[in-house]
């Protein structure tokens, strides 16, 4: 076979690729499910769904990035952590609908195939993979050094399944109902534009600075994992706890996340209060000078996941969540109204 070095010289190297996916093979692998019929690496991954589990299956998919918490990553050199960023998210995305998560997909967009990024950001996608019993497919590693430069970009696109019946809708939500909100520990994958610019615009802080009120740098309060709340939402689906309407907090916070799931004639009063906002969005609020509505519509402000039950099953509930390894506490209650949300 002819030899040529002259897609390597114009930036693209094939053979580095190939090396550096056999590194973590091995991990890939370890997520497989009995349902998939191929090995990671053909045109096409195939997974074949078992229908006798189901009466009505129904498939739920999704789609999303980590963002520019890629950027600090990249500052801070520490890579482990954003491929669990993807995978966690998109897995909350399709469990708020009631889906077990089935198969994973990934796509690098990358100027520099470079180690041991794409090996470690692999690796991450593996591991938190592996915790949710989720396939990792297949997947899309792109070198384009004229178009990304020295960064890249990280999406994930996850299929899930769900028994039609059991769908999770929102729509059973009816003034009376209690909003439990499951806490987190950062920003997760949302509000990293606005968090740059205050930290290391505004504020003039390095990656590597340690500050006193955080108890730890700046970069690593930015990169604290995107949880998955998916063994909390299973835990209570095997205890027979009512979820009635789930709402994952991402970008638009409370106020742009919770209308999505309401009824038309419901609305919610939130007073967070009772979980702990993380130091991080202390910091960026005061020293960014921040308002209260403006904080809990970019970030999620200590709040990741919100479930919606009635409010006799919310001891149970709560009990669960915490029982899953969650803090977790009643943040608020759902009124007559018009999908407003109110955040005291």
């Amino acid at each position: 076979m002819a030899k040529s070095d002259r897609y390597k010289n114009a930036g693209v190297d094939i053979d580095l690729a190939t090396r550096l996916l056999a590194d973590v093979k091995a991990s890939l692998a370890s997520t497989r499910r009995p349902e998939m019929l191929a090995p990671v690496g053909g045109f096409g991954g195939l997974f074949q769904l078992d229908l006798s589990k189901y009466r009505e299956p129904v498939l739920v998919s999704s789609i999303d990035g980590v963002g520019t918490k890629l950027m600090v990553a990249m500052m801070m050199e520490k890579y482990d952590t954003v491929g669990c960023d993807i995978v966690n998210h998109c897995i909350n995305d399709i469990a708020v609908q009631g889906a077990e998560p089935i198969y994973f997909m990934d796509y690098i967009g990358i100027g520099k195939l470079r180690s041991p990024l794409y090996e470690t950001v692999l690796s991450g996608i593996a591991r938190a993979c592996k915790a949710a019993n989720c396939a990792v497919l297949g997947g899309e590693t792109a070198e384009m050094p004229g178009m990304y430069g020295n960064d890249f970009d990280l999406v994930g696109v996850i299929t899930g399944v769900v028994e039609k019946s059991k769908l999770i809708t929102g729509e059973r939500i009816r003034p009376g109902h209690v909003a439990i909100g499951l806490g987190s520990y950062g920003l997760h994958t949302n509000g990293f534009s606005l968090a740059r610019q205050i930290l290391f615009k505004e504020c003039g802080y390095q990656v590597r600075d340690y500050v006193e009120e955080l108890g730890e740098t700046i970069g690593e309060a930015l990169l604290h994992p995107h949880i998955c709340y998916y063994p909390a939402i299973s835990g209570a689906f095997a205890a027979g706890i009512p979820l009635d309407g789930i709402a994952h907090i991402t970008g638009g916070g409370l106020y742009d996340n919770v209308p999505r799931i309401l009824p038309e004639d419901c609305a919610v009063e939130f007073d967070p209060s009772p979980l702990p906002v993380p130091p991080i969005f202390k910091l960026m609020t005061s020293r960014g000078n921040i308002g209260h509505e403006e904080a809990y519509r970019v970030f999620n402000m200590g709040v990741g996941m919100v479930w919606f039950v009635p409010a006799e099953a919310a001891e149970a509930a709560l009990k669960i969540a915490r029982g899953s390894g969650f803090n977790a506490e009643r943040i608020g209650r759902v009124v007559s109204g018009r999908r407003e949300v109110t955040v005291y």
